[in-house]
């Protein structure tokens, strides 16, 4: 972490960086001579990043339920070294419940976090990005993106749209230097299970076969979830540094296999409904 900042290092902004994955990237980021600024709601939790960073890391208050603080953060972080390069869009919590489990409150809260926080985060970096001509947004996904679990449907709901939003900002921004890619996560060992979950405030004894049983299965994952946070890191390293990046990139055999099978599945029901798909465009005359 003591390696010097060129004059081309690259500057981050990293949302969600007091642990887990985004404090790993922000290790990873620094042990290569590049610059960051974090965010967090506890900033105290990465001082000793900040002591041994050489002055390569800036620290920033920020909860992303707070669309007053996003549009400023984000003019500070291009001002301290002077633009932005890469902004990761990493922080995020989870709901877990059934649908009707959930009240408007906690619905709510979840999408202000994983929905609307990183529009406005999106929507901020633009017109930096714009002016400078390039520019690349990371949206740290999940697997419930690639086919969503019974008790994460206002989690995986919220992260999926967010996808879409990405996917047409993508579109929108490429004319001017932007490159946008989703990176869906397969179970990484950190501790978003344990610290980053709310409970459904209902429990519905109908529903304990279904989002029960997913709840469970979480509870007896933690700490043991296949994926490694630090290579999670330079995965994202590496598609960061790609001239033609993907837009989705799966981490870990779990993601990869959801994300075959879901295809296939996919495919198939468009294979058996194909006949009804195209019963409903206009019959063309012949001649």
């Amino acid at each position: 972490m003591d390696s010097p900042a060129t004059e081309d290092a690259r500057v981050w902004l990293v949302t969600g960086a007091s642990g887990g994955l985004g404090r790993s990237l922000v290790e990873r980021v620094l042990d290569g001579g590049e610059r960051v600024v974090a965010t967090t709601r506890r900033p105290e939790q990465l001082e000793d990043l900040v002591t041994r960073s050489g002055g390569r890391l800036r620290v920033v208050e920020l909860d992303l339920a707070r669309p007053d603080r996003i549009l400023s953060v984000v003019e500070e972080s291009a001002a301290v070294w002077g633009r932005l390069d890469v902004v990761v869009s990493n922080a995020g919590c989870a709901l877990i419940g059934g649908l009707e489990e959930c009240s408007r409150d906690q619905i709510q809260r979840n999408i202000a976090v994983n929905l609307m926080g990183p529009i406005d985060l999106i929507r901020a970096t633009l017109p930096i990005f714009r002016s400078q001509r390039a520019g690349r947004f990371i949206l740290i996904g999940a697997a419930a993106t690639i086919s969503n679990y019974p008790g994460f449907a206002v989690y995986g709901g919220s992260k999926a749209a967010i996808e879409f939003v990405a996917e047409s900002v993508r579109s929108e921004a490429s004319a001017f230097g932007v490159q946008v890619s989703v990176v869906q996560p397969g179970p990484i060992r950190t501790p978003f299970l344990k610290a980053s979950i709310e409970a459904a405030e209902s429990a519905i004894p109908d529903y304990e076969s279904t989002s029960g049983r997913f709840r469970t299965l979480l509870s007896r994952m933690h700490g043991r979830q296949p994926g490694d946070p630090v290579r999670a890191a330079d995965a994202i390293l590496e598609l960061s540094r790609a001239a033609n990046p993907p837009f989705r990139l799966v981490l870990g055999r779990y993601a990869l296999e959801k994300s075959r099978k879901a295809l296939v599945a996919r495919a198939g029901e468009l294979d058996a409904w194909e006949a009804t798909s195209l019963a409903v465009d206009f019959v063309r005359q012949a001649g």
